[in-house]
């Protein structure tokens, strides 16, 4: 998942580029140490400095800062995205499997190479429920990388370039989820990820009284993390909650002030003050919209699309929402009482786009994403930023 957007995300690679991208990820990587960093479950990806792949390892409380080496060499202009028809199937043949086996638990695209990268599981088979998602089901234990030819490779982790961080107090793993049958709350330690402005930030869940927290590393991880803890109002359950978590968010700078825009599941969206979120506060958002319940927001990301950047988000049951920046700077309100209507405060745009999965930018002028089409199959495709 890369969730700043694109225009900032090529403007500072172009600038690293300039200064000489090997000498600037060496100076960030300095304190790597090589050899295998036992990573147990792969339950979010995202990009920080160009050449380096953090990895949420939500069973070990953990994250991991990869550095790709040469992996990371930056793409031919113009090139165009890899598409590729049976992903799941092409992933089994390339593993030795059956494609009801291969599950995807996150997409992330390289800003610098659009190389495409996937944290797989061989635990598909093991689904029981509509309302599970991949973390509850396996651990992703797999690191795929996909070039721009569509060619499908394993990325070795036995020998590599790394640093670690732990994640401060994480949920303990013997708490088990209130309505997920036989599911631990492990399975949220770690539910999304965005590299911004020289922090990681981190959603999930700690073992604190008021579990859903926001931590936020510095980067190079050079200390401890901040953690705060959050409160948001459900308006279609009309109760202030604190258990669940955010599902995905975007950093992002509204007037003159940073925030955090999130959506949890069925689906609130909440602003957070980022200048509120200090280590060791309990923060409460603002709910300025209910987009709809029964849905689980996947994937969001920035894009510009003549000139102005726009939200899209994509979801499990609900299509493609496109949410203006502007709409909610206009917004003064928040929803702090039950909602009577199944969608309320600031509005969204429908797109269609069921069946996604996983949305990640290509580049300026594309985005990428994994659709479940009606055969059951799922394709690896590209969608013009036009389109939306």
């Amino acid at each position: 998942m890369k969730h700043t957007s694109i225009p900032a995300a090529a403007a500072a690679a172009c600038v690293l580029l300039s200064l000489g991208t090997g000498a600037a990820v060496a100076a960030e990587t300095d304190g790597f140490t090589t050899g295998k960093p036992g990573i147990r479950s792969m339950s979010a990806l995202a990009f920080g400095p160009p050449g380096v792949l953090f990895v949420g390892d939500g069973r070990s409380g953990s994250i991991f800062a990869i550095d790709l080496g040469g992996r990371a060499k930056p793409a031919q202009e113009g090139a165009k995205p890899p598409e590729i028809q049976d992903l799941e199937g092409k992933i089994a043949a390339r593993l030795g499997t059956s494609p009801s086996e291969i599950m995807v638990h996150d997409m992330a695209v390289d800003p610098t190479s659009h190389r495409v990268y996937l944290a797989v599981s061989r635990g598909r088979d093991k689904w029981r429920s509509a309302w599970l998602l991949p973390n509850d089901v396996a651990d992703a234990t797999i690191l795929l990388e996909i070039d721009a030819t569509g060619r499908i490779d394993e990325v070795p982790l036995d020998s590599v370039r790394f640093a670690r961080a732990a994640l401060p107090n994480p949920v303990d793993p013997s708490k088990k989820h209130e309505w997920k049958e036989e599911v631990d709350l492990r399975a949220d330690t770690i539910t999304d990820m965005a590299f911004h402005a020289g922090t990681l930030w981190v959603a999930g869940l700690s073992n604190e009284e008021f579990a859903s927290t926001m931590w936020r590393f510095a980067w190079p991880f050079r200390a401890g993390a901040t953690a705060t803890t959050l409160e948001n109002f459900h308006g279609a359950h009309g109760k202030w909650e604190t258990a669940a978590p955010i599902r995905t968010f975007v950093p992002y700078r509204l007037g003159s002030t940073d925030h955090v825009l999130a959506a949890y599941l069925c689906t609130p969206f909440v602003t957070f003050p980022a200048s509120d979120l200090a280590d060791g506060k309990h923060v409460k958002g603002r709910t300025i919209a209910e987009f709809g319940w029964g849905n689980y927001p996947l994937d969001m990301i920035v894009y510009r699309k003549q000139g102005k950047e726009k939200l899209l988000i994509a979801n499990s049951n609900l299509p493609f929402m496109i949410v203006d920046p502007a709409e909610i700077e206009r917004f003064s309100g928040a929803i702090t009482a039950e909602t009577t209507t199944y969608t309320a405060g600031v509005a969204y745009e429908p797109r269609s786009g069921t069946g996604v999965l996983q949305l990640d930018a290509y580049d300026e002028k594309q985005l990428l994403v994994l659709r479940r089409q009606p055969s059951g199959k799922m394709d690896l495709a590209a969608l013009p930023v036009e389109n939306f």
